[in-house]
């Protein structure tokens, strides 16, 4: 969020900071431990199922696919 204030240049900070940038580093891990909060707190508003259809949702069984293109009115004279 912080990141938002200073490209928009909104709040108490003034838009672009003193000193010298941050190092790509100190960059990556920020990000790197905010993607980490993100997934501690989806992983606390969700219940034990949830979290269990979505860990398994990519081995889920879907039943094949009856029938095809073709219809019943396929290749019927729309006249009659």
């Amino acid at each position: 969020m912080d990141r938002l204030r200073r490209l928009i240049g909104g709040g108490d900070r003034p838009a672009t900071p003193e000193g010298p940038p941050p190092a790509p580093s100190t960059i990556d891990a920020e990000e790197r431990e905010h993607e980490l909060d993100l997934l501690r707190s989806e992983q606390e508003r969700l219940d034990e199922l949830a979290q269990r259809q979505l860990r398994y949702a990519d081995y889920a069984w879907e039943p094949p696919r009856q029938g095809g293109d073709r219809r019943a009115d396929d290749g019927d004279d729309p006249g009659t």
